[in-house]
């Protein structure tokens, strides 16, 4: 799965994903109930950044590959959804890995 572009695009989703579920279910909980900010922070910085990375990389990689834009839409739009990247992992990304290695 590493070996391809798809593949690192497709574990970048769901790491950015996680974060995202980190931050809305967990950090954004913490700093609301106990008044520790300091979760929202750490995750909310590093959600940030993949947010960011995923971004890119799903533009390049969709440049590259010929994807049309609503493919590309559908990933960036996923990611900020909490659990939208599982869905997209299950629904596009396994087609596109199944049609790479047709």
């Amino acid at each position: 799965m590493l070996k391809s572009k798809v593949g690192r695009l497709r574990i970048l989703s769901l790491i950015e994903g996680l974060s995202l579920v980190l931050l809305v279910f967990f950090a954004v909980p913490m700093k609301y109930l106990f008044d520790s900010p300091i979760f929202v922070r750490v995750i909310g910085m590093t959600h940030g950044v993949l947010f960011l990375a995923l971004l890119l990389m799903t533009i390049m990689i969709g440049v590259e590959l010929g994807w049309k834009f609503k493919r590309m839409a559908m990933i960036i739009v996923a990611s900020v959804i909490p659990f939208g990247c599982f869905y997209v992992d299950n629904k596009l990304f396994r087609q596109v890995m199944n049609e790479q290695s047709e």
